[in-house]
């Protein structure tokens, strides 16, 4: 997928949708300090294996942050979506494999794996990551998202995947890695 950006620009932002900028006071060993956060939702992200093509499936999409930090904003990451409905993070999960993948699961195709803290510097907010198996039969779409989402789905063999991880060049987020070696030490439940 071919982005083109252009008069990129940033500004203040006051009321955001998704995340909440604010300054945190507080007494540490009795000195008293400052720290900026940001209070951001929690979210799922779920490492996706192609059981016939021997493949994992990502998402890849161009995020504004780091394209304003190394110039180029297009990311290889695992299907995920913030918790921002009525739904549990499983539910969530299943959701977003649909959306973003084209893959239709059911609750038996997924497994939670953990949950950790994301952006620990100034955010913290909990990712909980699963595990779904798919195949040609559970295709449902073309993935890519809902509404102005533009998000394309890329596959990569599993016998590619850790030049995938190694190759600095290449954006990629910490979950996408751990998944990649959780997967690789076969703690799956699916015989990862």
């Amino acid at each position: 997928m071919e982005v083109l950006i252009e008069d990129f620009v940033t500004e203040e932002l006051k009321n955001g949708r998704f995340v909440h900028p604010m300054l945190a006071r507080y007494r540490q060993d009795g000195e008293e300090r400052s720290w900026e956060i940001v209070e951001a939702g929690d979210s799922v992200a779920v490492l996706i294996y192609h059981t016939q093509r021997d493949s994992f499936i990502f998402v890849k999409q161009f995020r504004p942050a780091v394209y304003h930090n190394i110039g180029c904003g297009m990311t290889i990451e695992l299907c995920a979506g913030i918790l921002d409905k009525n739904l549990s993070p499983e539910e969530t999960a299943i959701e977003e494999i649909e959306e973003e993948c084209g893959y239709r699961i059911s609750g038996k195709d997924i497994e939670r794996v953990t949950s950790f803290h994301t952006s620990v510097g100034f955010a913290g907010n909990r990712q909980t990551l699963f595990y779904a198996e798919v195949d040609d039969s559970m295709r449902v779409g073309d993935g890519g998202g809902i509404e102005n989402e533009r998000i394309e789905v890329i596959e990569i063999a599993r016998d590619e995947v850790d030049d995938l991880i190694m190759d600095e060049r290449i954006p990629k987020t910490p979950g996408l890695m751990y998944a990649i070696k959780w997967w690789g030490d076969g703690v799956s439940g699916f015989g990862g």
